[in-house]
């Protein structure tokens, strides 16, 4: 019997693609991402992985993934561009996710294609015959019907299969155009010198740029990653490096000669190099190590979902092939079960729930204290009193910054950072292809607005982002010699994300965690509360009270707060007070555009008790998820809001901290 599709609260699937989009142009984005990223520590694996790039001005082409070879020269070799998610009727008609972006070619066209299906744990492809295919308008799917396949139960024994097609049937080419995939085995070489560095061995993505694979050359006289000479008896032949493929760095590929050259920023080759003493047969018993811990933390992981009645997370091991089964795997690893369990305890929790509303209305009813500020009086240089107090605030919290007793978080958020003012002109690279990191450039090079870069060696910085521009900003201030900053003292976090849920019908507090396709997990960013669970994961309260910090700052980035703000230390230090806030009626999205600072010993008591002081809001929203009924992959969608994304303020920090030692710096106009 055909699973209908659901259309009320619930949910369309997404399957992790692999295809994308490259455009090499000058001054133009070198990569816009519409594709599934590779998670960043699994890049060392020789998955297959296939886009496109176009070398001028006109329509790129988008590739799909070349996931199996073949030695065999008789054999063809293989184009994956779809998987099989269910039946549709009741005539042998099957659903396809497609994996491609030529799904007119790929799916209405009659003619050969081919099925890969793992039956009892062995791997098989065999011919079929596509009669025809249309697309099933707002399901992102495609219902195909191949000959001989008759019925639903027919059509049920293909579902998780891989569509195939043949690496000849790829589409044609206009001058100056080639795919990714062709990449693989050029040579790079040096540009300034000529010297040959390796040669390439494989393209990621990582949701940023893409990254090239490269095999270094023994011949090659590259630093270790301290920057010293590798010693004489190390051979670099065989080192993996990964370079960000983008103009600034590729600056030229020649197809016909099957080279590429290069001009990376100092220390970028040297950033990911692994040179050490030990032998071939060492390190492969520490990647054995590493396999095990990871299967440990992945049985662990399993366990305390299945405490949380969560089972139904694993069922895309039933389907799909081992890069999914890895994915997936990940995917579990990388759930925040304890943080997870922490929001939904806090959802049941009658508790204050603190936002930039409910702060101003406590401000308005006087049970804050509170400085107001008149930026006409700042700038006109007014001999008042009250300007005079402010300026020896100023003077005692630069003071502070330059003795390194505040650290710096900036969370950096492109939704939260929309509109910021910035100059397409001033920077380069990576830089312009993001306005975040572009912001975050100007911000640092801006010395009126940001710490003074005498006092940078001193200051503590932690930079909170998402996992797609993590590695552009390590590349950002590895191009930068770290702005002046010590490059011990900065810290580059991947935002803590949580699992998108739905309450679970008729039973008030129970929570399921949606499924974005069999082997992903629906997630969303926990916002700006979520930095302490990341102080917590990675010790780093502790690292900074072992440097002599007294207080952290916490802002996003925008136009109006840039960090460093000397005038709220100098106030929350003179009135001993452990929060401290500033407002100001400029900032449209107060939740979301904030500057506060937090005493180092409230900041320990929260990654202590996060789980008792942290308030957690389920925002309602619709999302697309599927689910398996019947061993049968189902689409659900809805028009109503159907699930709930879990989110923790900043402000609910407000919660461990008695309201006379929060003080507010209001800033008018």
């Amino acid at each position: 019997m055909q699973i209908p599709t659901f259309t009320t609260s619930q949910r369309p699937l997404i399957p992790p693609s692999l295809s994308g989009i490259i455009t090499y142009t000058r001054f133009k984005p070198f990569f816009q991402s519409k594709h599934f990223p590779i998670p960043f520590h699994s890049l060392t694996q020789q998955t297959s992985v296939v886009k496109a790039i176009t070398i001028n001005n006109h329509e790129a082409v988008v590739a799909e993934n070349n996931n199996i070879s073949n030695d065999d020269n008789n054999e063809p070799k293989f184009i994956d561009i779809g998987y099989v998610s269910g039946v549709h009727g009741f005539q042998g008609d099957v659903r396809v996710k497609p994996n491609t972006d030529f799904p007119e070619l790929r799916f209405s066209t009659p003619g050969r294609r081919w099925l890969r299906q793992r039956v009892m744990s062995e791997e098989s492809v065999k011919e079929v015959e596509l009669e025809e295919g249309r697309e099933h308008s707002g399901k992102n799917c495609w219902i195909l019907k191949f000959r001989g396949i008759e019925s639903v139960e027919e059509a049920k024994m293909l579902i998780g299969a891989t569509l195939l097609v043949t690496e000849e049937d790829k589409p044609e080419l206009e001058d100056g155009e080639f795919y990714a995939h062709d990449l693989n085995g050029m040579r790079v070489f040096m540009k300034e010198n000529g010297k040959l560095l390796g040669t390439v061995i494989n393209v990621f993505n990582t949701g940023a740029n893409d990254l090239l694979q490269i095999s270094l050359d023994s011949s090659f006289d590259v630093l270790d990653k301290n920057g010293q000479p590798k010693p004489e008896e190390i051979d670099a032949s065989g080192q993996l490096v990964l370079l960000p493929f983008v103009e600034a760095i590729v600056s030229d590929v020649d197809m016909n000669k099957r080279e590429m050259h290069i001009t990376p920023p100092k220390g970028l080759l040297e950033i990911n190099l692994r040179f050490d003493d030990k032998s071939k047969k060492e390190r492969r018993q520490l990647e054995w190590k590493e396999k095990k811990k990871f299967q440990r933390r992945l049985i662990a992981a399993k366990k305390k979902l299945c405490e949380m009645d969560q089972q139904h997370v694993f069922h895309g091991y039933q389907c799909g092939e081992k890069e999914q089964w890895s994915l997936l795997s990940d995917q579990i690893v990388g759930v925040n079960s304890r943080l997870l369990q922490d929001a939904l305890q806090s959802l049941q929790q009658p508790a204050k729930r603190w936002n930039a509303a409910e702060l101003v209305s406590a401000v308005q009813e006087k049970h804050i204290s509170t400085l107001k500020i008149s930026e006409k009086s700042l700038l006109t240089g007014s001999k008042d009193k009250l300007v005079r107090n402010i300026i020896k605030m100023q003077e005692k919290g630069l003071e502070l910054i330059s003795k390194g007793k505040m650290a710096i978080v900036l969370l950096l958020n492109e939704k939260e950072n929309e509109g910021c003012i910035y100059d397409p002109d001033v920077v380069e690279s990576e830089a312009t292809e993001n306005p975040t990191l572009l912001m975050l450039q100007n911000l640092l090079c801006d010395h009126d607005k940001f710490v003074k870069v005498k006092d940078r060696l001193s200051v503590p910085l932690i930079l909170v982002s998402s996992a797609q521009q993590l590695q552009s900003l390590r590349n950002l201030f590895a191009r930068n010699n770290h702005f002046e900053f010590d490059s011990e003292k900065v810290w580059f976090l991947e935002e803590e994300k949580l699992p998108v849920v739905s309450r679970s019908l008729g039973e008030e507090n129970k929570y399921k965690i949606l499924m974005k396709s069999p082997w992903e997990i629906l997630q969303s960013p926990v916002g700006s509360g979520g930095f302490i669970d990341l102080f917590t994961k990675h010790s780093i309260a502790d690292n900074l009270i072992n440097m002599g910090v007294e207080y952290v700052e916490v802002c996003c980035p925008c136009e109006t707060t840039v960090g460093g703000n000397s005038q709220l230390l100098g106030l929350v230090n003179s009135r001993e007070a452990k929060i401290g806030i500033q407002i100001s009626p400029k900032i449209v999205v107060p939740d979301e555009n904030f500057d506060m600072i937090l005493s180092m010993d409230l900041v320990k008591k929260l990654t202590k008790q996060s789980y008792k002081l942290l308030q957690f809001d389920a925002t309602p929203k619709i999302s697309s998820f599927v689910e398996n009924v019947d061993k049968d992959w189902v689409t659900i969608t809805s028009s109503i809001p159907n699930s709930y994304e879990l989110s923790c303020s900043i402000y609910s920090s407000l919660n461990a901290c008695p309201l006379d030692k929060v003080c507010i710096v209001e800033v008018r106009e």
